[in-house]
Parts: structure tokens; C-alpha cells; sequence
């Protein structure tokens, strides 16, 4: 994590900046021209003498004050005929909003020839003890870590590794697709993901048994229906439930069933996501391509402590391939740390270090049921 301060506003560039302008918005989720699109950095906006911090900050957003004079980062969709919308291009405070690009500037001499300098390789070295520390640090300071997942995670054998995460209180919210739900459950109930076994082999009708897991579900009315008639016994969905860990199902044009849970207006399923994104002072992206882009569009950057004071979000991707973690910083997530192996190794690693992180630290595991009673 990368902490930093406040720009210094008394800077005399900072004195001849003018105020930002505002335009009212001409139509519902209509933007007037030149409004400014937004960043996922730290932007400050000069309303009167003060230079102000908008609220839910996130990329390809609209700078809007409300009637209270209070400034905050709206979806395009969102914003309502007459609001006032921030108007200009410049990002250096010329026009009263100044983007803050250089937080996150590495050490590194610009134009300095090294080695293995690219962001994402295979060939660079994973550092678990770090990740580790930062889960347990997020923990204990009572953060929220979103975890993303692809149904990839559920066909590895990370299952488990995943449930215990969420048993020992290391997900605040988990965000993923129909899919990763459908297998987890099929695993429960029969034993197989996808009709595979536990070993990587198929089984004879397993092409049918993720339907005749959703089915049950679909019949129980819900997940949690399904987890409460014992119907679900162990697996991710059953920790979230149990747990109390919310979770946002959100739907494809691929979907079979979907679950009950499902939202299937993209929206709908996009406003869901935001709920918990808003909050995240962390961000773990497994396996899952779309979801992790569309989770990175609605992050900030950073994190803004209790005390005011600003530090880097820190956002993991995990993924098989160079190319999907490459093209979450290409839209924008330049923070993102790429980790480049599989989801099976990855959580089983990681959870590794962790409980060694945890035995170091002198702090004892709790068990599941006793963490599932408080």
C-alpha cells in the first residue's frame, strides 16, 4: 500500500485557480457539453475558497453538487435535469478541478534501463507473505476486502480454501455470476462441479447436474431457503449465508436457470456491485475477466482513513493469463497487482501464509463455529 498526503493547496498555483464551473444537467441522465469525465485518482474540486474531495468516487463518473452543496461522483444514468454538473478538461486545477496523477509515482527513474519492468509477468515473484499481512491488517482494522470470483475458482478445488476465508472473517462481500453460485452448490449437494469429480473425472449425466442443482434451489425459493432447508451443507454459499457475508449474483446472456438470486437487469446488477465497492478498502479479483473489469470501473484508487488521511486501494487480480490482468490496469486499474498462476494454487498459497501470519502474530485461529457465533 502506497499512503500519501493531501496536495498542498497553498502552493501560489493553487491561488490563481479558479472556481470550478457547474451547468445544470439538461435532461434526465443527459450530461451538459464539456462536463468533466472522471478518474479513479484523488480529485479535488474548488467550490468557493475550499478545495473539496467528491464523495463515491469512481471512473467515468459526473461531478455533481448537490442541494446541500455537497460534491459527489454520479453515474451518467443517474443524474437528474438541473443538477449542477462540473464542466472542463484540464486536470491540473486550471479550470478548479485538479486530478492528483502523481500519488501512486513509483521510485523508479523515468527513462532508467532495467530488467523486468514490465507490470504483469509469469516470471516475477509473488509475494504471498505480503498479501497475507495486508488481508490481516484489513481484518483487524475492520475494513471491507470485496472478493471477485470466476467459476474457475469452484472447478480448481479452491472451494474450500474460499470458504474458510469467509469462516474466518477475511470477506466482507463477495460479488460474482451466476456460475460460481451454481457450481458451488452443485458441489454440495452432488458432489461434482460441472459433473466433474473431486479427481477430474466426468461422471455419467453430469452434463445435467448443475440444472438439477439450480432446480432444487430454484424449488427452495433462494440460496438461503436452500441453506436453511439443509438442502445446501457446506461450500461458499453456505459460509455466506451462514456468516452473514452478503454477496451480489449478477446475471449473462449465457446463464442457465439463472438461481433465484440472480439479478439479471445489468443495472440493476451494476447498482448491487456499487453498494459494496463504495465501501471496499480492498479488492481480491479471481479468475473472472468481465467481473473484475467491471468491479475496477467502479473502485476508486485509494482509500480515505477515518482521519483524513489517503492510501493506495489495494487490489489483487488473479488470473491464468497475462492478457486479463493486463487489460484490468489498461481500463484504468492502473493499481492493480497482477498475480499471474491459477485460482487453485493462489488461494491455497495464500491461505497458507495467512494461518502462518496469523501463528507469527500470536493470533489464534478461531474455529469456524465459534467465529459463525458471534
Amino acid at each position: 500500500m502506497t499512503p500519501f498526503n493531501h496536495p498542498d493547496f497553498s502552493d501560489p498555483r493553487f491561488a490563481v485557480c479558479p472556481e470550478a464551473r457547474f451547468v445544470p444537467a439538461p435532461a434526465d441522465g443527459v450530461l451538459p457539453e464539456g462536463f468533466f469525465s472522471t478518474t479513479n485518482l484523488p480529485t479535488y474540486v474548488r467550490v468557493g475558497d475550499a478545495w473539496r474531495m467528491p464523495r463515491e468516487p469512481r471512473m467515468d463518473g459526473a461531478l455533481v453538487l448537490d442541494g446541500e452543496g455537497v460534491l459527489w461522483v454520479k453515474e451518467m444514468r443517474r443524474v437528474t435535469r438541473g443538477e449542477p454538473v462540473a464542466v472542463g478538461r484540464a486536470e491540473d486545477g486550471s479550470e478548479g478541478i485538479f486530478v492528483y496523477a502523481d500519488a501512486f509515482l513509483g521510485e523508479a527513474a523515468e527513462g532508467a534501463f532495467n530488467f523486468m519492468t514490465s507490470a504483469v509477468s509469469r516470471e516475477k515473484p509473488i509475494d504471498y507473505a505480503l498479501m497475507a499481512g495486508l488481508l490481516i491488517d484489513e481484518r483487524e482494522r475492520g475494513g471491507y476486502p470485496v472478493w471477485v470470483t470466476g467459476p474457475a475458482l469452484v472447478h480448481s478445488r479452491a472451494r474450500m480454501d474460499m470458504t474458510w476465508f469467509i469462516e474466518h472473517h477475511f470477506v466482507a462481500a463477495l460479488l460474482a455470476g451466476n456460475a460460481v453460485a451454481v457450481h458451488d452448490i452443485e458441489a454440495s449437494i452432488f458432489g461434482t462441479t460441472l459433473g466433474m469429480t473431486g479427481k477430474g473425472q466426468s461422471t455419467e449425466g453430469g452434463h445435467g447436474t448443475h440444472m438439477r442443482a439450480i432446480n432444487k434451489v430454484r424449488a427452495a425459493g433462494s440460496i438461503t431457503a436452500a441453506v436453511e432447508q439443509g438442502i445446501v451443507t457446506d461450500g461458499i454459499m453456505h459460509a455466506c449465508v451462514r456468516h452473514g457475508v452478503p454477496y451480489v449474483l449478477t446475471g449473462s446472456i449465457r446463464d442457465d436457470g439463472p438461481l433465484p438470486d440472480v439479478i439479471n437487469d445489468s443495472v440493476a446488477g451494476q447498482d448491487a456491485m456499487k453498494a459494496h465497492t463504495v465501501k471496499a478498502t480492498m479488492a481480491i479479483l479471481i479468475a473472472t475477466a468481465l467481473h473484475a473489469i467491471a468491479t475496477g470501473n467502479m473502485l476508486p484508487a485509494f482509500v480515505t482513513e477515518p482521519d483524513g488521511s489517503l492510501r493506495e486501494l489495494p487490489t489483487i487480480c488473479v488470473d491464468s493469463s497475462e492478457f486479463v490482468v493486463s487489460k484490468l490496469k489498461d481500463r484504468g486499474t492502473h493499481q492493480a497487482f497482477g498475480v499471474v498462476t491459477n485460482a487453485q494454487d493462489f488461494m491455497h498459497i495464500l491461505r497458507l501464509y495467512v494461518e502462518r501470519e496469523l501463528d507469527a502474530r500470536g493470533m489464534q485461529r478461531p474455529r469456524p463455529e465459534a467465529v459463525a457465533a458471534r
